[in-house]
């Protein structure tokens, strides 16, 4: 198996003889999470009982959600999910979430827009009517985490937890904490000392208890799995550690999105942002059901993965042939993707490899330059992370990697409003005038 270090991580296990009923360990019954069946081990195959457990007890694989999908005629499932409500509960038949999942408190995110991008295209040298951005900057907290929040939230209830935590390098902190004040559950989320300061108060201000853990997110998440291990962490509910298999559902929903607002059609390509690799996959994976459901045509589509050089171990690993992803040390702007150690990283490079796409880096230079290209010409203030992917798109298409005349979206995950620092240095005033009108002469504005 190529994943490694899941052994040493503390796993909560599913004792159903000995839970008393209601309590987070009673997950055998009383569990309605939809058409969600069981949990499967991406490795070996092995299923378990639906609970908060994250790793295979056999191989230590990771687990993902197995489903009994809605069977029979595509049209009529079609005609469900548009007359469902704007917000990633129209999918809810595709989702391991209850089927009143909308009637309850949630911040209900997704169905942002796509954005057709002509000028972007004409820079880049894309065919007109050919690039799109998905700009996920408009959910609730302003970043795509709010998706997969608004799956591990469901989850959280359905076992019984109380608190909601994670670990974080910024975006899902504040993420966790909306939802929760919106639910009405205790948040304490977990985040590197030096973060971003705009994701810092915007973690903070929702009123649960925001820690600072000194070191790099690796360094977070070892902890948070360490809590999860210990009495202390009784009745916690860490949406990307013991919720992970239904925390990363939510990401599907960006694909559903995608194909729908296309009129039911994949894309051709698509370029998305890699930190932990989750969202990457689980993108694919809801690639693969709507063919499966008949929602879309079957056809080849191709997937980019896109990096900060800084933090580019998925990459480095992609350029080499490798099928192991050897750990970085973070060291870029980009910190929403500062994951040195992403635990999908094997999966993305054979998700890349199987549809014939590449996953590639840019520097931190680069990642600037991309943002206010994206700003300059669509109106889209990215952060950090769609900085890379937009630079990233301009990089495969200059290398003939990415085909200007097919169908392509890029990801822009988040708002630029959180990464201030990136680009503040070089968007100040363009002059500071005396209020006249020889003064605006004088600085030849006119």
């Amino acid at each position: 198996m190529r994943r490694k270090g899941l052994a040493s991580m503390a796993v909560q296990t599913v004792s159903p003889s000995d839970a008393a009923p209601g309590t987070a360990a009673d997950t055998s019954k009383n569990v309605d999470l939809g058409p969600a069946s069981a949990l499967s081990c991406r490795e070996c195959g092995e299923r378990f009982a639906l609970g908060p457990i994250f790793a295979c007890e056999h191989c230590f694989g990771p687990l993902e959600i197995a489903y009994d999908l809605p069977s029979g005629d595509p049209e009529a499932l079609r005609k469900r999910i548009e007359a469902g409500p704007a917000n990633i509960w129209r999918y809810a038949p595709l989702l391991p979430v209850p089927a009143d999942v909308a009637d309850k408190p949630n911040l209900n995110p997704g169905w942002t827009k796509l954005v057709q991008a002509d000028n972007l295209a004409r820079e880049l040298g894309v065919e007109p009517g050919k690039l799109f951005v998905k700009d996920d900057s408009g959910n609730p907290t302003h970043s795509f985490k709010d998706r997969v929040v608004a799956q591990a939230l469901e989850a959280a209830r359905a076992f019984g937890f109380t608190t909601l935590s994670c670990s974080s390098t910024g975006n899902l902190a504040g993420a966790v904490g909306a939802a929760a004040a919106r639910a009405g559950f205790r948040s304490c989320v977990f985040i590197p000392h030096d973060l971003e300061q705009g994701k810092v108060v915007m973690a903070a201000v929702y009123g649960g208890e925001l820690v600072g853990i000194e070191g790099n997110y690796d360094d977070v998440n070892r902890f948070c799995s360490e809590l999860i291990g210990d009495p202390l962490g009784e009745g916690w509910g860490f949406v990307n550690v013991n919720l992970r298999p239904y925390y990363a559902e939510g990401s599907k929903t960006l694909a559903y999105e995608i194909c729908e607002q296309l009129g039911w059609k994949l894309p051709d390509q698509i370029v998305i942002p890699i930190a932990s690799g989750s969202q990457l996959t689980k993108i694919d994976k809801g690639l693969q059901e709507l063919i499966k459901l008949g929602l879309v045509e079957d056809k080849p589509y191709k997937i980019f993965g896109a990096q900060a050089e800084g933090c580019s171990p998925v990459s480095a690993a992609f350029k080499a042939g490798h099928d192991v992803v050897r750990p970085q040390k973070p060291n870029t702007i980009a910190k929403s993707l500062a994951i040195g150690n992403p635990a999908d990283g094997p999966y993305v490079l054979d998700i890349a490899r199987r549809t014939g796409g590449a996953v590639e880096d840019v520097d931190d230079e680069q990642v600037v330059d991309a943002i206010k290209l994206l700003a300059r010409t669509e109106g889209i203030f990215a952060e950090t992370a769609g900085g890379v992917t937009v630079g990233v798109t301009k990089k495969l298409v200059e290398a003939g990697r990415l085909d200007p005349s097919l169908t392509t979206v890029v990801l822009n995950t988040g708002d630029g409003l959180k990464t201030l620092d990136a680009v503040a240095d070089t968007s100040q005033a363009t002059a500071v005038i005396r209020p006249s009108l020889d003064a605006f002469r004088d600085a030849g504005l006119a």
